[in-house]
């Protein structure tokens, strides 16, 4: 029990390793992946004393559980969960010591959808093009764990931080985003323009890391003819053929052949990560990024 690595006891709904992603391969075909809510990803880092880029767990709704096979610092942030150490609850949002041999267990969340579990030394999957993400669309990187599955720590770079706890933003009531319009703004009625800033949006179950889908009245469009597929970025507001706003997170494709009525400004993003299906979503235009 000395090697580090630690053993999945419990792969939950969806828990991927994830990073900063993989940007500036859109030539390839390749998104750029990384953590869907990056503060998150990035506190949970700095608590056990990582550089923000290293690897960390992220977790989808019911959490997941691991045996360490080495003394570890674990942290758990981003949505709310319970956290327990072979089944005693220990601090979410802050960095917690762990014996070799232990359980670590990120519950259901509470709220949001989506938490993070970094260790000290992160998770020291293979690079894939400079990163250790998992991108669903693509396939690149480490596989979605499953139970059983074990993968090896890196070595300990810093000393965890010395705090109790740390803030950070809570979940969305409602998701805002911001957005630039353009730069496909003009295939769609004047109607269409208005009713993407007043209509009554809802964050759809069909929710990704590839998209946020949304439920809400449909955006007629003033052009009917074909697009010829073009450049996607990260926050693109596609509308595909049912008039329902998607917009585009980490494991978005590269290219696309729907209209984009707009792009999410960055800042923006983390809150989708953590939106909910069933959250309201107001999209707020703005002339600048």
């Amino acid at each position: 029990m000395t090697d580090r690595a630690f053993v999945v006891v419990r792969a939950g709904a969806l828990t991927t390793v994830q990073d900063l992603g993989r940007p500036g391969h859109a030539h390839l075909g390749v998104p750029g992946s990384g953590a869907l809510d990056l503060p998150a990803s990035r506190l949970a880092n700095r608590l056990v004393g990582n550089g923000v880029e290293a690897a960390v767990l992220e977790t989808t709704l019911n959490g997941c559980a691991v045996r360490l096979r080495c003394a570890a610092t674990v942290a758990v942030t981003g949505a709310p969960c319970p956290v327990a150490v072979d089944g005693r609850p220990v601090a979410w949002g802050a960095p917690v010591a762990v014996p070799a041999g232990a359980v670590v267990e990120a519950g259901a969340v509470v709220r949001g959808v989506r938490s993070y579990v970094a260790f000290g030394g992160g998770v020291a999957a293979e690079p894939v093009l400079g990163s250790r993400s998992t991108d669903l669309l693509s396939g690149l990187g480490p596989a979605p764990l499953t139970d059983g599955a074990v993968l090896p720590l890196g070595e300990v770079a810093g000393p965890p931080a010395r705090v109790d706890g740390a803030p950070a933003p809570g979940p969305p009531d409602e998701l805002v985003l911001r957005v630039l319009l353009g730069p496909r703004d003009d295939w769609f009625t004047a109607a269409a323009v208005r009713m993407l800033a007043a209509g009554s949006y809802q964050v759809s179950s069909a929710s990704n890391r590839i998209g946020l889908r949304t439920e809400g009245p449909a955006l007629e469009r003033a052009r009917h003819d074909e697009l010829p597929s073009e450049g996607m970025v990260l926050g693109a507001v596609q509308v595909p053929p049912d008039g329902r706003p998607v917009v585009f997170l980490a494991d978005h494709p590269t290219t696309g052949g729907y209209p984009v009525i707009g792009v999410v400004r960055s800042p923006d993003l983390p809150g989708a990560a953590q939106a909910a299906p069933g959250t309201p979503v107001r999209f707020v235009p703005v002339r600048h990024r």
